[in-house]
């Protein structure tokens, strides 16, 4: 039967930048980022009389469900569909949404309250960044207030909505992977201690130029701050990604996009997707039709989207669809 059903989609992020990687205050990380409509990892699942599990990322959503299955001692086998998948290691969250909507795809099925920010902790993710957790329950800008003593994700400390009518260009670049697993925790370790002067600017930034611009909509403030806090952070993270941006095409793509009008030029994590924002879907348009003219986008995909404003959407069978938080 339909009702039966549970498909849950999950929104990407951008991670926007760090305020503290080196935690002078006590708290490590924190962090601003933003929910996109698209990519989205979608998943669905039934009851069934045994496992299954197909589609992209199958074996990693399989681990997510048995050991989400352990933790709420569900014995019932699962048919389990991933439907649609962010690229994985490239910088989206594709690994924390993934969990996560496996995580809530169980609960909504087995009649169990929703509690994102605990089963990251269950599945290992958010041991830096709330804002994986945070947009599976609410869209929009949002920071994190960075890693203290809890076992949790980092607390929520402010969200606000993405402008209606700006777009996201995203820079995608095929032929890279960012750091992940093993090699992003050695990269971590590398890196020397983040300045408290290079923090509290940041902080600056984010609390007195990008949230303001953000509720005023203006795409100037917000976009340079963003900038410059993509150009300390990632002059930190510089030595052990090989620059301010993990691919060279993608770093190149982004120098044309901010020299033809684009705002607040960045990567996302460890990349190597790119990103940038304009006011317009006209004009967002309009940026990615000079950049592909100028040659500069070869071998690269290139994506105009929104930002998302709400969660994870589960929905039950055909029709009944639910918010996250609903």
């Amino acid at each position: 039967m339909t009702d039966d059903v549970v498909t849950v989609s999950a929104p990407a992020r951008l991670h926007l930048g760090f305020l503290d990687p080196g935690g002078s205050l006590g708290r490590k990380f924190g962090g601003i980022g933003l929910a996109l409509d698209q990519p989205t990892t979608r998943v669905s699942l039934r009851r069934s009389a045994r496992d299954t599990i197909t589609g992209p990322e199958a074996e990693r959503a399989a681990q997510h469900l048995e050991t989400m299955r352990r933790m709420l001692s569900i014995r019932a086998a699962h048919g389990l569909a991933v439907e649609e998948a962010i690229p994985a290691h490239s910088g989206l969250g594709s690994g924390t949404q993934l969990a996560l909507a496996v995580a809530m795809a169980l609960r909504a099925l087995e009649g169990r309250e929703q509690d994102p920010a605990g089963d990251a902790a269950r599945l290992g993710r958010g041991a830096r960044s709330g804002l994986g957790a945070a947009f599976v329950s609410h869209g929009g800008v949002a920071v994190d207030g960075g890693k203290g003593d809890s076992q949790l994700p980092p607390p929520l400390i402010a969200r606000l909505p993405f402008p209606e009518a700006w777009r996201v260009i995203l820079v995608l670049d095929p032929n890279v992977e960012g750091f992940h697993g093993r090699d992003e925790l050695d990269a971590f370790a590398a890196l020397p201690i983040f300045p408290e002067s290079g923090a509290a600017e940041i902080c600056r930034l984010v609390l007195l130029k990008a949230l303001p611009g953000l509720a005023e909509a203006d795409i100037g403030a917000f976009g340079s701050a963003i900038a410059a806090i993509q150009e300390m952070v990632g002059g930190h993270f510089a030595a052990a990604q090989g620059g301010i941006f993990t691919s060279p095409r993608v770093a190149a793509a982004c120098a044309a996009l901010a020299a033809d009008g684009a705002h607040g030029i960045g990567q996302s994590s460890w990349g190597p997707t790119g990103f940038a924002f304009a006011e317009s879907e006209r004009e967002a348009k309009r940026l990615v039709e000079r950049l592909r003219a100028g040659g500069t986008a070869e071998r690269l995909d290139l994506r105009v989207v929104c930002g998302r404003n709400h969660g994870a959407l589960i929905e039950r069978g055909a029709a009944h669809r639910l918010n996250a938080t609903g």
